[in-house]
């Protein structure tokens, strides 16, 4: 029973699990190119604008099911990808629109975590042999470089305007975290030791702020890199950038810590590793079942009390994938517990048995709501859950799955 993280009995539920939610979210593709926010039934919802967040995911998640020998995935990775390379893409300017609505008006501005999806969705798409990925892995690379490294700070900047004259002040560990992974999904596939350096300097910094705050990880910051700890506090459950401490983020960054100690290159790695474990920690004695009801909360503040206790579907899925990556590293049996608890949540509450994916979002009731997330967006984070459990913890997951699993 201990071993079921890496059973093989277990693993045959995830690939089928896997399977399942790309059978669900195949409608995504848009025949202009691009992909489309999913409703509950996986119908693309009408009133959604074309996103760079969704298509760069559904690329990345369609790209690992062509790797996976999924007929018909490499179809909908193509179509996603040909948004990021189409009308989402800035010809003028460079760099991605944010998104594009139904009459072509782009949203404006340009932010670093849009752009780390989209160094992450090229590097899938160059694993899975996608035309074209190679010079959009070009493409995304000098940009997110060019325009969002900070080589000084060892960070990126976070957003500016469409024309990449207006640098914004604020600078946020969300899009870092996210270009973190997409800076060592990039090195899997290049082998460019580079990106795992630029790496190891957010770890670095993230590391050195969660431990200062008891391993809570402030989200938001000045242009100084000065933590802004009441940013958002009217606004507590924003989707991308919300007041407090976001558990789901303490969970991500754990796995994410490991995944770099595992890179070549890294050298001593005990301090990301040690990290990994305290931010774990945390986010589980803050975030589970702390209200009387099983889920994890959304948010707390810098106390450890919840204040947003909405049930995020990725919350959960990160726990599982930083469960397992913890497990693999550790051996301990508390992880492999802690795994098996939540996907049996998981099961239980956030899967829709009858109509396929993830609710999204739940009540503290764990009833679906749909006041932050309406509908099933997109698959990223659950089809990712049932991908790591069974990849080691380097390379990353598309090269990985082509070594591994293809």
């Amino acid at each position: 029973m201990s071993a079921w993280p890496s059973s093989p009995a277990h693993h045959r539920w995830l690939d089928q699990h896997s399977r399942d939610l790309l059978a669900f979210g195949r409608r995504t593709a848009d025949p202009g190119g691009g992909a489309r926010w999913l409703d509950n039934l996986g119908e693309p919802m009408a009133d959604r604008p074309l996103s760079t967040l969704i298509s760069s995911r559904m690329t990345h998640v369609y790209g690992i099911g062509a790797l996976l020998g999924v007929p018909g995935a490499g179809r909908v990775a193509a179509t996603a990808m040909a948004g990021l390379t189409g009308r989402l893409r800035d010809a003028r300017h460079g760099g991605w629109f944010p998104a594009v609505h139904t009459d072509g008006t782009p949203e404006p501005g340009k932010t670093a975590y849009d752009h780390s999806f989209v160094l992450l969705a090229a590097s899938t798409a160059v694993q899975a042999e996608l035309p074209g990925a190679t010079d959009l892995l070009d493409e995304a690379a000098a940009v997110l470089l060019n325009r969002f490294w900070d080589e000084e700070a060892g960070l990126c900047a976070d957003t500016w305007d469409t024309t990449f004259t207006a640098l914004d002040g604020y600078r946020g560990m969300n899009a870092n975290m996210h270009a973190v992974e997409a800076m060592l999904s990039a090195a899997s596939v290049t082998g460019d030791p580079a990106w795992i350096s630029r790496a190891l300097r957010i770890c670095r910094f993230v590391v050195t702020v969660a431990e200062a705050h008891q391993w809570r990880i402030p989200e938001h910051y000045d242009a100084a890199w000065q933590p802004l700890p009441d940013y958002h506090r009217d606004e507590p459950d924003h989707p991308f950038k919300p007041y407090g401490a976001t558990i789901g983020h303490g969970l991500e960054w754990a796995r994410l810590l490991l995944h770099t100690a595992a890179a070549p290159t890294v050298g001593e790695s005990t301090w990301l590793t040690t990290a990994a474990k305290e931010l774990f920690a945390r986010a589980v004695a803050d975030g589970w079942a702390v209200d009387g009801q099983p889920g994890f909360v959304y948010t707390t503040d810098w106390t450890g009390r919840p204040v947003v206790r909405d049930r995020m579907h990725w919350v959960a899925a990160e726990g599982v994938h930083a469960a397992a990556a913890l497990h693999a590293y550790t051996r301990a049996e508390s992880y492999a517990q802690w795994y098996r608890t939540w996907w049996d949540y998981i099961d239980e509450h956030l899967i829709d048995h009858e109509h396929g994916s993830w609710f999204h979002q739940l009540d503290p009731a764990n009833r679906p709501v749909a006041t932050v997330w309406p509908g099933k967006a997109d698959l990223y984070h659950a089809f990712q859950a049932t991908l790591g459990p069974r990849l080691p913890l380097w390379p990353m997951v598309a090269t990985a799955v082509d070594n591994h699993l293809a």
